[in-house]
């Protein structure tokens, strides 16, 4: 089993019980909390990690922790992350997590990447004519890469649109050098 078939696996577990229990957007807020958490503390992570530490006291420590502060099957989900050796890997677990519950609201994410900060009728007109395109509620995380030169780089569902002025230039440099 390959480590995306493993994370997807988690996560699917994961999820089918936030359904079980009518809370995925509560876990999924929960679960990204955590990670952010996680991300800017990852010493935490290696407390977890490390094996000079008998694994009953890292158990404890994630029940000390998070136990009343989060939900029940949340901190559980930790600690087996913990016992498997995989608590590494809980950031794409969640990720996978989130995509999970945006794909059962019909929400898709587009990372958008402008060479300026975008309007706010910039950003409504993309939402627009995306959401007519691909038929889902569009989230957008819009990214400033002045090296893109103009015009925007639209990421979503796999699928890349790449209207930049870098691109042009490149297919015009292509045409010319033939």
């Amino acid at each position: 089993m390959t480590m995306t078939e493993i994370i997807r696996e988690y996560a699917e577990a994961l999820y089918e019980i936030a359904c079980e229990e009518n809370s995925r957007k509560e876990y999924a807020k929960t679960l990204e909390m955590l990670s952010a958490a996680f991300g800017e503390n990852p010493e935490y992570i290696e407390f977890l990690i490390c094996p000079g530490i008998p694994l009953s006291e890292r158990l404890k420590a994630v029940e000390d922790a998070f136990a009343g502060r989060v939900p029940e099957y949340i901190v559980m989900f930790i600690q087996l992350l913990c016992e498997k050796g995989r608590i590494q890997l809980f950031s794409q677990c969640v990720a996978d997590y989130v995509k999970l519950v945006d794909a059962s609201e019909n929400i898709a994410v587009a990372k958008i990447t402008s060479a300026v900060k975008l309007t706010q009728s910039e950003m409504d007109g993309i939402r627009l004519k995306l959401e007519k395109l691909i038929k889902k509620r569009i989230v957008m995380e819009c990214i400033t890469d002045p090296s893109i030169m103009g015009g925007v780089i639209i990421e979503t569902e796999g699928r890349i649109i790449d209207g930049s002025l870098r691109r042009s230039l490149h297919e015009v440099k292509e045409v010319i050098g033939r």
